[in-house]
C-alpha cells in the first residue's frame, strides 16, 4: 500500500495543489486546515508523514509537532514562511525532519517528500548488527535506540545522527557529514546539526548517559565512551 501523507494547510488552494501533486506521486492523502483539525486526522489516519504548515489557524503548526514528537517518530516536513528562519531552527530543534520554504515549487515539495521517506524505509531495511558504545545500543533494524536497555524517544533524524556517529565511535564528525548523513537531501544549514543533537543530549541526560555525546571544538561532534 502507498504511503498516507497528512496535508496540513490553511490555504485551501495550496492545499489542493498539493494533495494533487501527491496523488500523481502514488501517494494516498488526508488533509486538514487548522492545527486541531491536524491532530484528530493524525490520531484517526496514522499518516506515514506529515507536511506541516508553521502558520495555521487554532494550534500553531509547532504546537502539532511538540505533539506528534510526544506520541512518536512520525516524520515531518514544516512548511515556513521565508521571513520566519527562527521557525524553522525551532521547529527542527522540536524534532521535525526537514523543511520548505514559501513561496515553493509543488515538485521540490514531493521531492523532499520521497527523501524523508526513502530515508525512514532505508533504516527500517537495514538488518546490520546494533552498534553499542558504552550502554549504548543503536539497533539500525528495529530503529531503536537504548541506554541500559531503557529505549530512547528520537524522532528519526535524531536516530540517524546518533546511527552515524555509533559506527565509530571516537571519531570526530564535522557538521557538514552529520548533515549529509542525516539529511542528504536538504538544503539546511549546518547549523541545524546542533539543534537536533543538543535534542539527542537532553535525551541522553535524561537517563544519565548524557557524557556519551561530545562536543569536539571548531570540528563538531563525537560519541564515545569513559572519555
Amino acid at each position: 500500500m502507498s504511503a498516507l501523507i497528512l496535508i496540513v494547510e490553511d490555504e485551501p488552494q495550496l492545499a489542493e495543489v498539493l494533495e494533487a501533486y501527491a496523488r500523481q506521486e502514488g501517494y494516498r492523502t488526508e488533509r486538514a486546515g487548522d492545527g486541531l483539525a491536524a491532530l484528530t486526522a493524525y490520531r484517526a489516519a496514522h499518516p506515514d508523514l506529515i507536511l506541516l504548515d508553521v502558520m495555521l489557524p487554532g494550534r500553531s503548526g509547532l504546537d502539532v509537532l511538540k505533539t506528534v514528537r510526544a506520541d512518536g517518530a512520525t516524520p515531518v516536513i514544516l512548511v515556513t514562511a521565508r521571513a520566519e528562519e527562527t521557525d524553522q531552527i525551532v521547529g527542527l530543534e522540536l524534532g521535525a525532519d526537514d523543511y520548505v520554504v514559501k513561496p515553493f515549487r509543488p515538485r521540490e515539495v514531493m521531492a523532499r517528500v520521497k527523501a524523508v521517506l526513502r530515508r525512514v524505509s532505508a533504516a527500517l531495511d537495514d538488518t546490520e548488527r546494533p552498534l553499542r558504545v558504552g550502554p549504548l545500543e543503536v539497533d539500525r533494524r528495529a530503529v531503536v535506540a537504548r541506554v541500559n536497555g531503557q529505549p530512547l524517544t528520537l524522532t528519526p533524524t535524531e536516530f540517524r545522527l546518533l546511527a552515524h556517529m555509533a559506527q565509530v565511535p571516537g571519531r570526530a564528525f564535522s557538521r557538514e557529514e552529520l548533515l549529509a548523513a542525516a539529511l542528504p537531501d536538504s538544503d539546511a544549514l549546518e547549523r541545524v546539526v546542533d539543534a537536533h543533537l543538543a535534542s539527542v543530549r537532553r535525551k541522553l541526560d535524561g537517563v544519565r548517559a548524557g557524557e556519551l555525546l561530545h562536543t569536539v571544538r571548531g570540528v563538531g561532534y563525537r560519541l564515545e565512551a569513559g572519555a
